[in-house]
């Protein structure tokens, strides 16, 4: 007798992390009720996907894990498990081609996330999930979980739980971060959550501000070297902001940038506003007398300076600075560009800190909890845009869905018995 036919999991969180734990669960048998805040599930999946689905990358495993920084060590055995590779035979096997694009980065062919969350859900509500929307969970009572509904609060008993809240950015599509205090006054280590993938404040002047927030700063090379050991320096675009820099170069170092402010107070990016030109060769082009010609046309025509490079340079730079081509071209080639803050979390595209690592068994359960596994970025990782983020929530769901099935075959119930729910009730 398959003895998981007769328990019922609770999946709360109805992004990529809970679903993916429903499909394991789902379709061995298990019953399973998905709980959601929001009126519908996967809305921020769906947001990440308005631009172009990049669902996962292609390039080799080792560089792969590099991208999840400090916290490789606990996504390794997620991904060795559910990785890029397993994901896309995954998709297929959903009827969702993807394809490899120019930069290694994986989208469906379609582009779309749409079309894949609703196959997706089909094949969920054909192995009978059931999806309970406008339930926010409030924690446990006496072993049952509490929900806030339309028609008020529900107490639910289940056999076993997979948390999958999302961390605490865009809390308008659902990830509000209101499960931190649930778990924390119930003993369970979780680290302060904090912005990632986030812009920066920068103390603009009030006439740059006006004059160039909203633009592209194109074709530039970013470096941060935060100490000896550790440095950053890659080209790409970002985006000046009234309040001060956004953009995905600025996300690939938001890690670090955010770490430096808050040891220090103070984070100085420098930006190569010339990329791919020597520092002898734009010296020799701005020494050439300029005649009747502006500064700004001089930097134009020399060089190729003007927009927005050339609002930063007055913004930063003292105006004798001009006048001198050598300390001018040192500043092109590595403008000063101080930040002052992260931006506030709920606009950070996602968040670091969350519930620790050490508080998990391998399978995700929370040791203090039995049969209460997590997932997705309520764990305590982060990793830049680029798949990234996806994969490891597809990968963290996958082993969350498993570990809560091994746990329901094992034990009590492998011997028969059904477990009440004291076996959940936080003591």
């Amino acid at each position: 007798m398959n003895i998981t036919a007769r328990k019922t999991v609770a999946i709360i969180g109805g992004g990529p992390a809970g679903l993916m734990a429903a499909e394991v669960l789902s379709q061995a048998g298990v019953k399973v009720n998905l709980y959601d805040a929001m009126p519908s599930v996967g809305r921020k999946f769906l947001m990440a996907g308005k631009g172009g689905m990049n669902i996962t990358h292609s390039e080799p495993f080792d560089q792969f894990l590099f991208r999840y920084g400090s916290g490789k060590a606990h996504i390794k055995p997620l991904l060795n498990a559910f990785g890029s590779e397993a994901l896309r035979a995954w998709l297929q096997a959903l009827g969702v081609e993807t394809f490899v694009g120019s930069s290694g980065k994986v989208f469906p062919v379609d582009m779309k996330a749409a079309p894949l969350l609703r196959a997706w859900l089909h094949r969920l509500r054909v192995d009978d999930v059931s999806f309970h929307m406008r339930h926010q969970w409030l924690g446990w009572d006496d072993g049952l979980l509490r929900f806030l509904t339309p028609e008020g609060e529900k107490k639910v008993s289940v056999d076993a739980v997979v948390l999958a809240l999302g961390g605490g950015s865009w809390a308008r599509l659902g990830s509000t971060g209101a499960w931190v205090p649930l778990l924390a006054q119930q003993g369970v280590a979780v680290e302060p959550l904090k912005p990632s993938n986030c812009g920066f404040d920068v103390e603009w002047s009030e006439f740059f501000r006006s004059r160039f927030a909203g633009q592209p700063l194109k074709s530039v090379l970013a470096s941060f070297s935060p100490s000896a050991d550790v440095e950053f320096c890659q080209p790409g675009e970002l985006i000046v902001t009234a309040d001060g820099v956004e953009g995905s170069l600025i996300y690939k170092m938001s890690a670090l940038l955010r770490e430096q402010l808050a040891a220090t107070g103070t984070a100085t990016v420098y930006l190569d506003l010339a990329p791919g030109k020597d520092k002898h060769y734009l010296i020799d082009r701005i020494s050439a007398p300029r005649g009747k010609h502006t500064m700004a046309n001089h930097l134009r025509k020399r060089i190729g300076i003007d927009g927005v490079k050339a609002g930063l340079l007055r913004e930063l730079l003292l105006k004798e600075d001009f006048d001198n081509p050598v300390r001018l071209c040192e500043a092109i080639k590595a403008l000063p560009v101080k930040l002052v803050a992260p931006r506030p979390i709920d606009e950070a595209i996602s968040t670091a800190g969350g519930i620790a690592f050490e508080a998990l068994d391998p399978q995700l359960m929370i040791r203090a909890m039995p049969g209460v596994f997590c997932a997705g970025e309520m764990l305590d990782w982060e990793a830049p845009t680029g798949g990234y983020l996806l994969t490891a929530c597809f990968a963290s769901g996958r082993v969350a869905g498993k570990g809560a099935l091994s746990w329901l075959q094992c034990g009590d119930f492998a011997a028969g018995k059904l477990v009440s729910t004291e076996a959940l009730q936080i003591k």
